[in-house]
């Protein structure tokens, strides 16, 4: 005999195998492409870009959005043979604002060089085996 029960917020619904060997009648609802609640991935079914995607970690609303969201959909509607070779001007100007806010948008170059300015005291030793061989012989 199959039967649910509620503990806490789960559902837990136990089934015979009589339950299994029988189609399911399920409907499935299909999704609303309108529906503005729900939740889509970068590209919506209409083929637009999705601004509100988690997935663009906000960098379509920062201080350099406008530049962001001109160079990606540069990118993304490109139909050159290399995709977005047309698009050099959008992502340069890009860049040229990212660089105008480097504690938001950090370089790569610029986390490594943090990361190498250690002093001298913080920096382990090097550590150099003797070696067994003498010089002149192989």
């Amino acid at each position: 005999m199959s039967y649910c029960r509620q503990e806490g917020k789960d559902k837990i619904i136990f089934v015979t195998k009589e339950d299994h060997e029988t189609p399911s009648s399920a409907e499935l609802i299909a999704d609303d492409p309108n529906d503005p609640y729900e939740d889509h991935g970068l590209i919506l079914p209409s083929g637009d870009i999705n601004w509100n995607c988690p997935c663009l970690g906000g960098m379509a609303s920062g201080p350099c959005g406008e530049q962001f969201k001109s160079a990606f959909s540069c990118f993304h509607y490109s139909t050159e043979e290399v995709k977005g070779s047309d698009c050099v001007e959008q992502f340069r100007g890009m860049q040229e604002c990212m660089q105008r806010y480097p504690d938001l948008y950090p370089q790569e170059d610029d986390e490594e060089e943090k990361d190498n300015q250690q002093t001298d005291a913080e920096r382990p030793p090097l550590e150099v085996e003797p070696s067994t061989k003498e010089e002149g012989t192989s």
